[in-house]
């Protein structure tokens, strides 16, 4: 008789595995990340010992701001950008992981009670069907932390259509994810235990910038990029990156010629300017 563990599709190995993950630390399930101390204050220990990333989107937000996070978790980036965007300000958190809501959903009155304001609630949903939750057109900035890969294949053009169709013209999504620099082949692909820990549904560097530029976004710019690999399996590198795509330059065009387009995107860490006569703007 047979008595290996049944095979479990990559979605239930991901439910399973965050689930645990909600009630006991595991270290594997992602790389480490510096986030700011002041802002960690204010952020339970239940919540901080039990959050998984790769990079910090959050530092991104600006004031007064609505913040969609995609994959929440235990609530760390949505407690972080609600400091950030403040009382004027509204963060969302949405995850499809009960275990991971509930400990959200307990720190956020604490999290409130510290800063002097509440402006988060959580919503449950798979990112990639946002519809019954998020309206159109209702944020200004999406975020998320190493949760894009965990979808899988045939629903991540969904998943990049929901994030722009969620926000308003004049958006960002400001996503942090590991990547790829080859193509995953399929054997690693089909591995649950790979998968939910970020590595088999990674996107090659190239077609995750491509991805946002084939669901209408433009001005897509790399931000940051880990220069050693987080994980090498099987000759492939593994690493995180940060991206901002922007959303506003589909349609007519009614900001020429205005000292700086409505919907324009600030200069980035790479350079990249948004302004009249830019081919990255109208």
């Amino acid at each position: 008789m047979d008595e290996t563990r049944p095979l479990v599709s990559p979605e239930e190995a991901v439910r399973e595995r965050y689930s645990r993950a909600a009630t006991q630390r595991e270290a594997a399930l992602c790389c480490p990340v510096s986030y700011d101390p002041k802002l960690l204050e204010a952020i339970p220990a239940e919540v901080l010992e039990r959050d998984y990333g790769c990079g910090d989107p959050t530092r991104y937000a600006r004031e007064g701001e609505t913040v969609l996070d995609l994959g929440s978790g235990t609530g760390k980036a949505c407690f972080l950008a609600s400091q950030i965007v403040g009382p004027t300000g509204r963060v969302i958190g949405v995850d499809m992981n009960d275990e991971m809501l509930a400990v959200a959903r307990r720190a956020a009155p604490e999290v409130a009670r510290r800063i002097g304001f509440g402006n988060v609630e959580f919503r449950k949903a798979r990112i990639q069907d946002l519809r019954p939750v998020v309206p159109d057109g209702s944020v200004d900035l999406v975020v998320s932390n190493c949760v894009l890969n965990l979808v899988q294949p045939e629903a991540k053009k969904a998943l990049f259509a929901e994030i722009h169709r969620v926000l308003r013209r004049g958006g960002r999504a400001v996503i942090s994810d590991i990547v790829s620099d080859r193509d995953v082949p399929e054997p690693l692909m089909a591995d649950p235990e790979l998968w939910s820990g970020c590595i088999s549904g990674a996107f090659r560097e190239d077609a995750f910038v491509q991805a946002f530029e084939e669901a209408g976004f433009y001005g897509t710019t790399l931000l940051e990029r880990q220069a050693k690999p987080w994980r090498v399996v099987e000759g492939i590198a593994f690493r995180s990156v940060t991206v901002v795509a922007y959303k506003g330059k589909e349609g007519a065009c009614l900001d020429r010629g205005s000292p700086q387009p409505v919907d324009a995107a600030p200069a980035t860490e790479e350079g990249t300017t948004c302004g009249p006569g830019s081919s990255s703007c109208c």
